[in-house]
């Protein structure tokens, strides 16, 4: 376990933008993770945050590390009241560890501090118009069984290609395709033709499934592309990328929206041709983690 030996501290002075990104000073940065404190003065509307400073803990440099890279840490936040030379502290309950990953960099509070308190003056939090936050991290090695992670970068027969014919008489909610093989795993592909929410945004929903996430320590990662294709100038396919670890808990990812059902039908797209769409699926990034 790496600790940091002292708070890290970002000095932020207030200004009226919505997000404030704030790069710890390098001496402070632990080596095996390396951060950056991200707030916002406002609140992260996004997440619920209206009303209150919202602050993050983010991994930076990722794109130094290898694909599927993984780092366990555990952290406090700190707000500096300059009036009474002491810190305010906000953790995870009993000091839960966090998993940063390729997809999920950040973790932290939407609802760190009230803004009317932090504009208090009395309390000493925003001085001059000038505040300090802090950070202690402690990364964790894994204890776990080991692992052993391959990467395949555009794998052979890495595009799944699907015939869907008859598309304006399909009444089923869900259409599975037939099994693709990649390397060593089975892939499917997956239609909602009215949609996942039966019609409600007038969509059509794709999603790429992994057929061998079984057991609980099976797991993916792909990087994938779902187009429909253009039947007759074979060049405007609508086309979209996602990437996602499947799991027994999540083996099918994809797109809820994945086009306007009133542009999929359109005659001069060429999307639906002969009342049939060719949808292909293409694996771009793989990995094995057994």
């Amino acid at each position: 376990m790496t600790k940091l030996n002292q708070p890290s501290t970002a000095r932020v002075v207030e200004d009226d933008e919505q997000r404030l990104a704030t790069m710890e000073d390098d001496e402070q940065r632990s080596a095996t993770a390396p951060g950056r404190l991200s707030v916002y003065p406002k609140g992260n509307e996004k997440l619920n945050g209206s009303g209150h400073i919202s602050i993050y803990l983010a991994i930076v440099d990722t794109e130094k590390y290898t694909l599927g890279w993984e780092i366990y840490v555990s952290f406090k936040l700190f707000l500096f009241d300059q009036i009474r030379d002491k810190f305010l502290t906000i953790q995870d309950v009993d000091g839960v560890i966090r998993r940063f990953h390729d997809i999920k960099t950040e973790w932290g509070f939407h609802k760190f501090l009230s803004l009317k308190s932090f504009e208090d003056l009395s309390q000493g939090y925003l001085v001059n118009n000038c505040c300090i936050f802090g950070a202690e991290l402690f990364v964790h090695e894994r204890n776990a069984k080991r692992e052993f992670l391959t990467m395949i970068k555009e794998p052979l027969n890495r595009t799944m290609t699907w015939k869907i014919e008859n598309f304006s008489s399909l009444d089923k909610v869900t259409y599975y395709s037939q099994i693709f093989q990649i390397g060593d795993v089975k892939w499917k592909l997956l239609v909602y033709p009215k949609g996942i929410y039966n019609g409600e945004m007038k969509a059509i929903s794709l999603f790429l499934l992994c057929c061998d996430c079984v057991l609980p320590e099976h797991k993916f990662f792909a990087e994938f592309k779902i187009r429909i294709k253009d039947q007759i100038n074979n060049e405007n396919h609508v086309e979209k990328i996602e990437k996602h670890w499947f799991t027994t808990s999540s083996n099918e990812w994809g797109f809820s929206h994945f086009m306007p059902l009133k542009d999929l039908l359109d005659a001069s797209k060429g999307l639906l041709v002969n009342d049939a769409l060719m949808v292909e699926g293409e694996v771009i990034v793989m990995s094995n983690v057994k």
